[in-house]
């Protein structure tokens, strides 16, 4: 167990001027692809931003080819996976084999002014950055179909969309994990979800895999861990945000109702048909890729939404998906997940009612389990691509970051505890491929104190999971 103190600095924004974070460049390069003097420039697949003169790319293309190779000599098998200066960050990822990604972030910083009219003072921070891909497949792949120039179409049309979703000013500790928030379910009402699953999987021949979301938290995944991964932060940060904004302002309303026979229908599309009964309705879907045993398996991706449930079908690219089918799968949909949704909620708020009313606690906490990704905070009390709204200080979140590098340093259990000189206590735990963060707010508390506060909160919240003491 490691104990720190750690001070929070509350800084005054008419004293300070602060800074966030910023995407400064983010290139993709294959070594292979310019191996003599002269053809560095075929290295290059993609460059961001595109203005960046041609020398200056490939300087800044060699200079991390040059790091990369230098860390593989003291270990050829873990190459460099970031560099840190005092103003940026670079990031190295080699995705496929000679495929490599890397990302360049300006640090965070303060200007703090200064007394007697010198120049202000700058001290540059730090934060962690992930980014991950779904819709294109594999470089080889696309590669292979095309060449290289079907391989720079596909990064361009793909990254330059991509990286305007970035925003870096909002990332945080679950940015890092990338984890899946489960939806608490009851046994009953997961039994009928699963039965759900299968009726409509036998009824829909096409349809191979299957997942189940309800209030953007996962129920079932028919999909393998890593591809439900991506595929769920594409879902809750992009396509369910584009159809809630609609949805709160009036239009595309989900509460219109149809009937079909006597049952409520609230169901409709949010990839493919935007309505059925429109004549002139495209049926085209996006496609995705997922990790098979064998290779890349490409997809429809069809998203089906009644109230707060959302289930994905996901069906062979080969298989033409025409009106009819589309029907089909409106009305057998349509009227079950309209009914499961009501159930799911009512259920919900049953449980609610047991528990009876939430007392604000006197600590807030994050939790990941890294082998089946689950995670789930009360710190945030908003989390999106573009807002992580928390209910702690910044500079605490900051605390809960430096833990976690503390724990991918190392491959043993351990419990970190931070006193922060503003009477919060931070405690981070990692046993057993779990990891936990508390922050608890215990002003007169000693470590034995704070310790027993941590023991029961497992104790309450993670009852079936085995902490290490």
């Amino acid at each position: 167990m490691m104990i720190a103190m750690a001070g929070l600095e509350m800084a005054s924004g008419m004293q300070e001027k602060q800074y966030m974070p910023s995407l400064l460049s983010f290139f993709i390069y294959n070594p292979k692809f310019g191996p003599r003097e002269g053809e560095e420039e075929k290295k290059i697949l993609f460059y961001h931003p595109i203005e960046i003169e041609k020398n200056e790319k490939i300087r800044n293309v060699g200079l991390c080819e040059a790091i990369v190779q230098f860390t593989r000599t003291f270990c050829p098998t873990k190459p460099a996976k970031s560099l840190h200066t005092q103003k940026n960050r670079q990031f190295f990822h080699e995705s496929e084999e000679n495929y490599w990604m890397v990302m360049v972030v300006r640090n965070p910083m303060v200007e703090k002014p200064n007394k007697d009219g010198k120049p202000p003072t700058v001290e540059y921070q730090e934060e962690e950055i992930i980014v991950s891909n779904l819709f294109n497949g594999t470089f080889s792949r696309a590669f292979e179909a095309g060449g290289v120039e079907l391989l720079t179409q596909k990064l361009e049309k793909f990254f330059y969309r991509y990286l305007q979703t970035l925003h870096l000013q909002s990332c945080d500790l679950l940015d890092v994990f990338g984890g899946i928030s489960f939806f608490p379910l009851d046994k009953m009402t997961y039994l009928k979800i699963q039965s759900f699953v299968n009726r409509v999987e036998e009824s829909l021949s096409p349809v191979k895999y299957t997942a189940f979301l309800y209030n953007d938290q996962l129920i079932w995944s028919g999909l393998e861990q890593d591809d439900m991964r991506i595929l769920y932060k594409y879902l809750t940060t992009s396509l369910f945000p584009r159809h809630t904004e609609p949805e709160l302002a009036g239009r595309d309303s989900p509460l219109r109702p149809e009937v079909a026979g006597n049952l409520l229908h609230y169901g409709r599309f949010l990839t493919g048909p935007a309505n059925l009964k429109d004549p002139d309705a495209k049926f085209r879907f996006p496609r995705i890729f997922v990790n098979t045993e064998d290779s890349y398996e490409e997809l429809h991706l069809i998203v089906y939404k009644a109230m707060s449930a959302a289930v994905c079908f996901m069906v062979n690219a080969a298989v033409d998906l025409n009106r009819e089918f589309c029907e089909q799968l409106d009305s057998l949909v349509g009227p079950q997940l309209t009914m499961l949704a009501s159930d799911i909620c009512e259920q919900y708020n049953i449980n609610r009612r047991i528990s009876g009313p939430e007392k604000e606690p006197q600590f807030k906490f994050i939790y990941f389990n890294h082998m089946n990704l689950a995670e789930k905070s009360t710190i945030h009390m908003r989390k999106t691509a573009s807002v992580s709204l928390t209910s702690v200080h910044p500079d605490l979140m900051k605390i809960l970051g430096d833990i976690n590098c503390d724990f991918a340093r190392v491959d043993e259990d351990e419990e970190i505890i931070v006193k922060a000189m503003t009477d919060y206590w931070v405690v981070g735990k990692k046993s057993d491929q779990r990891e936990l963060y508390v922050i608890l707010n215990q002003k007169n508390a000693n470590l034995i104190e704070v310790n027993e506060e941590v023991k029961r909160l497992c104790a309450t919240q993670f009852s079936n999971i085995f902490f290490l003491d």
